[in-house]
C-alpha cells in the first residue's frame, strides 16, 4: 500500500519534471513538420526513406521550437509553469498525436499520387505503420543527441557567465559552441564519410569482372594497340568501351551501311593531372581516327565516370556509326558527393578536355574538321557547361551541345532559366526565338520546323528531376516550378512548406534514380532522339525509320530496366 501511495505521490513530480524538459510547442511544431513531410514531392519514397525523412522533420520542428524558447528565456520573458504548464503539455501531446495519426492515415494516398503519374505499383497498405516506426526511432535518436548538445552548450554558457554578463554569455556560448560542434562534425564525421566513400569507390573502380575482357580491336581504347591500358580505364570506362555498338547491329536497325562508332575514354589513374589525361585522350582519339568522323562529341561523365548509354547509343544509331566520342574520368565519387566536396575537379577536367580537343581540331583544314559537339549528364553537364569560354562561341565556334539533367548549381543554366520568357514554366523554359538555346523534356519544346541559328544547344530535363530543381531557396521560398502549369510527371498534390520542402527535395536527390526510366534523374533512350536530332541534324531519316529506331531503343531500355 505504501508503494502504491508513494507511486501516486511521485506522479505530479514526474509530470512536473517532464513539463520542464519537454516542449509542448515543440511537440506540436514537430508534428506539423512531420505531417508536411508525408505529403508528396518529386520522387516516390519507400517506407524507410519516408520514415527517416519524417523523423528528421519532426526533430527539425521540435528544434525550431526549442530555439524560439531559448530566445524567449534570454529576453527574460515569463514562461508558463506549474499546473497550467502541465495541462498545456498534456494538451499539446494530444494535439501532436492527432496530427501525426491523421496525416499518417493519408500517407499512402499521397505517395500513390506520384506513383500513378510515373506508372509505378501502388504503395503497400501497411505503409503508414512502417513509416511511423522508422520516424519514431529516428526522432528519438536525434532528440537524444540534441539533449546532449543542449547540455554541452549550457555547461559552456555557465563557464562564460563567470566573466561576462548573462545575456552576452548566452550568445557567446551559442556561437563558440556552434563553431566547436561544426569543427567536430566537419573534421571528423564529414571528412571520415568522404574518406570512406572515396576509398570504397576507388576499390570498386579497380575491380575488373572476369566476363569483361580487353578488346582485341586496335580501334578500341584499352586494346593492346591503345595508348591507354585496359586497367587504367576505370570500371565505368571499361563498361563504356565494352558496350560499343557493332556496325552490323546499327545497319540492321537503320537499313543501310554503317560504321563502327569510335569511343575514347581515359580513366583517373591513366595520368596525374587533368591536363595530362586530356592530352592522352586527344592522342588516343587521333590514333583511332576520331578526327576523321563527321561527328565528334566531347562527353563529360557523371561523378563515378559513368556515361549514359541512353545518350551515346542513340546518337551513334542516328548517325549510322559515323561518330567519335572522347571522355575522361575526374572522380570516383557519386555526383552528389563530388558536387559537394570537389566541384572544381569536374570543371577543371571539362575545361582541360574541351581545350585540348579544340586545339587539335583547329589545326585541321576547315573542310576536314568534324562537327564538334559537347555532351554531359548530371555533374557532367555542369562540367561541360563550365568548360566553355565566350570567345570560343564567336571565333571558330563549336556546333552545339546536349546537356541532360543539369544540376541546379550550373551558372549558365541558372542564367538562362532566370531570363526565360515569363509566360513559360520554369521546368520548360522558352528563350525568345529559341535560335540558340532550347529546353525539352524529350516530348515537348522541340519541333521539326524550328528555325535555328549557328550554334544549337538543347537542355533535356524532366519536371520531376530534383537534381535540376533542388534549390537552397526552397528553405523559405516557394520555387517557381511549383506554379501552374506543372510538369506531366509531378503530383497535383505537391505543396510547398517552409524548411520541410527543402528537406524533401534533398532526400529526393538521393533517390532520384529509384524511379522508372523516363522520370526523375533517369533519362530514357527514346527521349534523347528529338534532342540529338535537333542538335546534330542527322540525315536520311523518315517516319518509318524513326519508328524502327525507337522500337529498338525501347527494347534496349527494357533490358536496362530489367538488368
Amino acid at each position: 500500500m505504501q508503494d502504491v501511495t508513494a507511486s501516486s505521490a511521485d506522479r505530479p513530480g514526474t509530470l512536473k519534471r517532464l513539463a520542464e524538459t519537454i516542449s509542448g510547442v515543440g511537440l506540436v511544431l514537430g508534428a506539423l513538420f512531420m505531417a508536411a513531410s508525408l505529403t508528396p514531392s518529386l520522387i516516390p519514397r519507400s517506407e524507410g526513406v519516408q520514415g527517416v525523412l519524417a523523423g528528421i522533420c519532426f526533430a527539425a520542428g521540435y528544434g525550431v521550437a526549442v530555439l524560439l524558447r531559448w530566445i524567449w528565456v534570454t529576453l527574460d520573458l515569463p514562461l508558463i509553469r506549474g499546473r497550467l504548464g502541465r495541462r498545456l503539455l498534456l494538451a499539446s501531446t494530444s494535439v501532436a498525436a492527432v496530427i501525426v495519426a491523421s496525416f499518417l492515415w493519408r500517407a499512402a494516398d499521397w505517395q500513390n499520387s506520384i506513383r500513378t503519374v510515373m506508372g509505378m505499383e501502388p504503395a503497400p497498405p501497411e505503409l503508414p505503420l512502417m513509416i511511423g516506426t522508422y520516424a519514431l526511432a529516428v526522432a528519438a535518436v536525434l532528440l537524444t543527441l540534441s539533449k546532449l548538445v543542449a547540455l554541452f552548450l549550457r555547461r559552456l554558457t555557465q563557464r562564460i557567465e563567470r566573466v561576462v554578463p548573462r545575456r552576452a554569455a548566452h550568445l557567446l556560448g551559442l556561437i563558440v559552441g556552434g563553431l566547436l560542434l561544426w569543427s567536430l562534425a566537419n573534421g571528423v564525421l564529414i571528412s571520415g564519410f568522404i574518406r570512406t566513400a572515396d576509398t570504397s569507390a576507388r576499390a570498386l573502380d579497380a575491380v575488373i569482372p572476369p566476363d569483361i575482357q580487353p578488346p582485341a580491336d586496335p580501334l578500341r581504347t584499352g586494346s593492346p594497340a591503345s595508348l591507354v591500358a585496359w586497367e587504367d580505364l576505370g570500371r565505368e570506362g571499361r563498361n563504356y568501351i565494352a558496350a560499343t555498338p557493332m556496325a552490323g547491329d546499327i545497319a540492321a536497325v537503320t537499313g543501310g551501311p554503317a560504321l563502327q562508332p569510335l569511343r575514347t575514354y581515359v580513366g583517373l589513374n591513366a595520368a596525374e593531372t587533368a591536363d595530362e589525361r586530356a592530352a592522352l585522350a586527344v592522342a588516343e582519339l587521333d590514333r583511332i581516327g576520331g578526327f576523321g568522323r563527321s561527328i565528334l562529341v566531347v562527353a563529360m561523365p557523371t561523378g563515378t565516370g559513368w556515361l549514359d548509354p541512353a545518350a551515346m547509343t542513340t546518337l551513334e544509331y542516328l548517325h549510322r556509326g559515323d561518330v567519335a566520342t572522347v571522355a575522361l574520368q575526374y572522380s570516383y565519387l557519386q555526383s552528389w558527393i563530388s558536387l559537394l566536396v570537389e566541384p572544381e575537379y569536374s570543371a577543371e577536367a571539362g575545361r582541360a578536355l574541351f581545350s585540348a580537343v579544340r586545339r587539335h581540331w583547329l589545326t585541321l583544314p576547315p573542310e576536314a574538321r568534324p562537327k564538334l559537339y559537347l555532351y554531359g549528364l548530371s555533374l557532367g553537364a555542369y562540367s561541360s557547361q563550365q568548360s566553355l569560354r565566350l570567345y570560343e562561341m564567336i571565333d571558330q565556334p563549336f556546333a552545339g551541345a546536349l546537356w541532360v539533367g543539369p544540376p541546379f548549381v550550373s551558372p549558365l543554366w541558372q542564367t538562362l532559366t532566370r531570363e526565360r520568357d515569363p509566360a513559360s514554366p520554369e521546368w520548360l523554359p522558352r528563350m525568345d526565338q529559341g535560335q540558340t538555346v532550347r529546353f525539352t523534356d524529350g516530348r515537348q519544346g522541340l519541333s521539326a520546323g524550328d528555325v535555328w541559328g549557328g550554334i544549337r544547344i538543347v537542355y533535356l530535363q524532366y519536371a520531376s528531376d530534383p537534381v535540376v530543381f533542388f534549390s537552397a531557396g526552397s528553405l523559405l521560398r516557394r520555387p517557381d516550378w511549383m506554379n501552374a502549369p506543372r510538369g506531366p510527371d509531378v503530383s497535383p498534390e505537391l505543396r510547398w512548406y517552409p524548411i520541410v520542402s527543402f528537406l524533401q527535395l534533398a532526400f529526393d536527390m538521393a533517390v532520384s534514380l529509384h524511379v522508372p526510366m523516363g522520370h526523375g534523374h533517369l533519362y530514357a533512350y527514346t527521349d534523347h532522339v528529338a534532342p540529338w536530332m535537333a542538335v546534330t541534324q542527322p540525315e536520311g531519316w523518315d517516319r518509318q525509320g524513326l519508328e524502327r529506331l525507337r522500337a529498338h531503343l525501347l527494347a534496349l531500355q527494357r533490358q536496362a530496366a530489367d538488368g
